[in-house]
């Protein structure tokens, strides 16, 4: 696992903490350092800080992207929606804003490795499972437990596009594109009025929800059992 941050502090606290439960780490101080590292030791997950002295994190993360699928969760004092939106479009899959807790990470973190070896196109017969969220393609069907759950054409194409990278964050311009075609980007109105749908009938649990809004940026689908440790 590689953590970078030109923060010695940080480095410290989140290699100490991620080794703490049982997780090789190496350190990198830089972006190219970052590169290097893992094109040469082709780490399991990359914790990415985005103000990198030399070269700046979506930057770093664009150029990973290109050739290795390594799980990058981005960590950074940057909130701004259009950071981690251009974060996420660069290929991060997760983004986790300081200060930040430890167990939330580490959370973020077990989710990223579960869903590592996830293929980024699946086939058309494919079949997800996200907690007891199951999704299949060839059959256009839906079940949460042993309940069938009916949807929509765009409702399912919106939840399976989401299951196919469980715990990820998908952008609003990449949901538009993928679901509604690429002339769409900007038409936030009809997610919130999807998600809303799904929620209702996916019966999602507000204090423990499986469709997760990241607010600005797009949204992500996930195990709540995931979410509550």
């Amino acid at each position: 696992m590689l953590v970078v941050d030109d923060e010695a502090a940080i480095l410290r606290a989140v290699g100490a903490g991620l080794e703490a439960r049982g997780y090789e780490v190496r350190r990198a101080a830089t972006g190219q350092a970052a590169i290097d590292a893992v094109t040469l030791e082709s780490p399991e997950l990359v914790v990415l800080d985005l103000g990198l002295p030399d070269i700046d994190g979506v930057e770093v993360c664009r150029r990973i992207r290109a050739w290795s699928a390594v799980p990058i969760i981005v960590l950074s004092a940057d909130g701004a929606e259009d950071r981690k939106v251009g974060a996420l479009d660069a290929g991060a899959d997760d983004y986790v804003t300081k200060p930040f807790s430890m167990p939330e990470l580490l959370a973020r973190v077990r989710v990223a490795l579960r869903h590592r070896s996830a293929p980024a196109h699946a086939d058309d017969d494919a079949v997800f499972d996200v907690g007891d969220l199951h999704v299949d393609l060839a059959h256009h069907e839906v079940t949460v437990g042993d309940e069938r759950v009916e949807l929509t054409p765009k409702e399912f194409a919106f939840l399976a596009l989401l299951a196919r990278w469980p715990g990820r964050v998908l952008t609003h311009r990449t949901i538009l594109q993928e679901v509604w075609g690429p002339e769409y980007g900007s038409e936030t109105q009809y997610l919130r009025v999807y998600a809303s749908q799904l929620r209702k009938k996916l019966a999602d649990d507000p204090a423990r929800p499986r469709l997760v809004t990241e607010p600005g940026v797009g949204y992500r689908l996930v195990d709540p059992s995931d979410e509550g440790t």
